[in-house]
């Protein structure tokens, strides 16, 4: 697992636009980087609402959030329009990046293992230095932890 202090893995993947979108476009940016399971999906839409819902005190305290998911654009897009989500999406299908981060882990369900990512939340500074990594997020809390931690620095 990626750790506080450790410089952010670049990436570079396509947006809900399809656009590319690498880590170093948000340079001299605050970012919260979050990793989720499935758009469109219980806890998942829970996480993004509330970030959605969130979104004008992230942009006070100078962050940028993205989420990333192993979905595609198509299913980014349909996500973004179907919840008036205001912040970008970016489309990991072959787990790339999931896996840079430490996200692609074994979970379990129903008795039956499979791979799949791992709720996780990264604070990233203006240097894309890693100030906090939240791991196993509880959907409904991840957003009032975020900004506690970031309101204590």
């Amino acid at each position: 697992m990626l750790k506080t202090g450790q410089k952010a893995p670049d990436f570079n993947l396509l947006d809900e636009k399809g656009e590319s979108v690498t880590l170093n476009d948000f340079r001299n940016q605050k970012v919260i980087l979050y990793f989720y399971p499935k758009d469109d999906t219980p806890g998942c839409t829970t996480q993004a609402c509330s970030y959605r819902d969130h979104f004008d005190e992230f942009v006070k305290r100078g962050y940028q959030i993205v989420g990333i998911s192993k979905d595609d654009v198509k299913s980014h897009q349909k996500f973004l329009t179907k919840y008036g989500l205001n912040f970008t999406l970016l489309s990991d299908p072959d787990t790339t990046v999931i896996q840079a981060y430490d996200c692609w882990k074994e979970k379990s369900l129903y008795g039956k293992k499979y791979m799949g990512t791992a709720r996780t939340t990264f604070v990233l500074d203006a240097e894309q230095t890693i100030l906090k990594v939240f791991e196993n997020v509880d959907p409904k809390g991840d957003v009032q932890q975020v900004l506690a931690f970031i309101d204590s620095l």
